[in-house]
């Protein structure tokens, strides 16, 4: 006789959200794009130096206070553009949901992460890097201790790079401070390029999960992490595998935990959410970790556009996430279960079916309309890195797409649909990173929005595109809705 499971649907709730940015101006040269195109055009490179901006002017750009909390996405609104000219005043590296750390610092953080002896870094570089990182408020003596004699000389470094083939490392433009080596003389996937996207993803997401046992003291308690990056760690037998889910653990010192990464495109993290609340729900775990490092190959992903209106290059920042799915607490913001969208397979690829999918039928299975939801999350990219280039402005296409659904069925008039767009959605503001932008920016906000009684409901819908693995043409989507706690009543 098969025995009663003891487990009971229960709901789960978000405790908490961080995030973490490191401003890397000098890794930029070798995103993805331009790198391809410094290779074909070599005096890009002093375009790229000049205009790099520096750590202070990062710290007070606008969408990056908002991304670590010193801002809310709505006083955008009211902040002066283009915000590149424009210091937020008494900008702060540090935020209530994380912090802005400075490349110098950052590829300290990459050194006490490399177990495999993959960056090497200049000597008198390490000491004065060792210096700042020893008065960092999340890094141990251990971690310091893993820097300690790890210094080479600087010809030593020279030697790598034109007798390996190492990636160069600089700061200040073209001061070379180390290099990223090749781990394998014949696995193309543990080459330079794409060993340093898994360094700086694990780095970046560690640093999230860091913040979110600092602030939430939740690191003992953690028994399942879910990495929704969109890094691929492996080698030539198993490109793809993973697991930087538990890589990120194990830096961030979540002895109890255990876990696995969940791939998507830009969908992963709100995925990743379903999936870690569905675990809590069933009793399976109590505490559940969604963690992300940033995408390494998007760095300058806009440059051209940049360059050619006179801006500084903006995407110059790795960026990283941890979200902290809990049982109910009965005050904490509750994940509704029963309002999960989905892109089906059988649903199509037109707009207006993905939103019909991630936005309305959710809200009909919960007998709401669309005005009852005080804000839509969906992809933040922030418009001052895509105007440029002609991307055009993501988030305000998305928004009046929603407010024109919502007057199709009558919820509000066509006249309203500027003022709904306005009202229930936000100027974007995340770094362009994919699955870092799709919605997860706003969840620290909406969390303590709905704690304080500012909102009651959050929508939060990603949307993915699969057909760039060339597997298939179809689109993704999810969506879920974010809700005030009743305590029990």
């Amino acid at each position: 006789m098969i025995p009663e499971s003891k487990t009971a649907q229960k709901n789960t709730v978000i405790k908490g959200v961080t995030y973490f940015l490191a401003h890397v101006p000098n890794m930029v040269r070798h995103g993805s794009k331009p790198t391809r195109e410094i290779e074909s055009t070599p005096n890009l490179l002093k375009d790229f130096i000049e205009h790099q901006i520096p750590f202070d002017k990062a710290v007070s750009y606008a969408p990056n206070q908002v991304y670590i909390g010193n801002l809310d996405p709505d006083d955008l609104r009211s902040t002066p553009m283009p915000w590149w000219k424009y210091d937020v005043p008494s900008a702060n590296r540090q935020g209530p949901f994380g912090e802005i750390m400075p490349e110098e610092e950052f590829l300290g953080m990459m050194k006490i992460c490399d177990e495999f002896e993959i960056l090497i870094l200049e000597k008198y570089f390490l000491e004065n890097t060792i210096l700042q990182l020893k008065i960092h408020p999340l890094l141990e003596d251990k971690d310091i201790e893993k820097l300690d004699g790890k210094g080479v000389p600087l010809s030593q470094i020279e030697k790598f790079i034109e007798q390996e083939g190492a990636m160069p490392l600089y700061i200040k433009g073209d001061k070379l401070i180390g290099c990223c080596r090749r781990a394998h003389e014949e696995d193309f996937n543990l080459i330079p390029d794409i060993l340093i996207e898994n360094l700086t993803n694990k780095a970046s997401g560690a640093m999230a999960l860091r913040h979110l046992n600092a602030k939430f003291g939740c690191q003992d308690s953690l028994e399942y992490l879910i990495g929704c990056g969109e890094e691929a760690v492996g080698d030539r037998y198993n490109r793809g595998g993973g697991n930087m889910a538990k890589a990120i653990g194990e830096l961030a010192n979540c002895q109890n935990a255990t876990g696995s990464d969940t791939k998507a495109f830009c969908c992963a993290p709100v995925h990743a959410i379903i999936l870690g609340s569905g675990l809590i729900s069933s009793g399976i775990f109590n505490n559940v970790a969604v963690v992300a490092g940033g995408s390494f190959a998007k760095l300058g992903m806009k440059f051209r556009g940049h360059l050619k209106n006179g801006m500084p290059i903006l995407e110059d920042v790795i960026a990283g996430i941890a979200i902290l799915l809990g049982e109910d607490d009965k005050k904490s913001p509750v994940v509704r279960l029963d309002s999960i969208g989905k892109h089906s397979i059988g649903t199509g690829s037109s707009q207006q079916m993905i939103f019909e999918k991630l936005v309305v039928e959710p809200l009909e299975n919960l007998n709401l309309q669309m005005t009852d939801i005080d804000k839509f999350a969906t992809e933040m990219h922030n418009p001052e890195l895509t105007v440029p280039q002609g991307s055009g402005d993501v988030p305000r296409t998305n928004y009046r797409i929603i407010g024109s659904i919502a007057a199709i069925r009558g919820e509000i008039n066509k006249t309203q649909i500027e003022e709904f767009s306005e009202m229930r959605g936000m100027l974007g503001f995340s770094p362009t990173q994919g699955h870092i932008a799709s919605a997860v920016p706003v969840l620290g906000h909406a969390v303590r929005d709905i704690m304080s009684g500012k909102m009651k409901r959050v929508q939060f819908f990603a949307k993915g595109s699969l057909f760039l693995g060339r597997m298939t043409q179809l689109s993704d989507g999810v969506s879920f809705i974010l809700e005030g706690n009743n305590g029990g009543d």
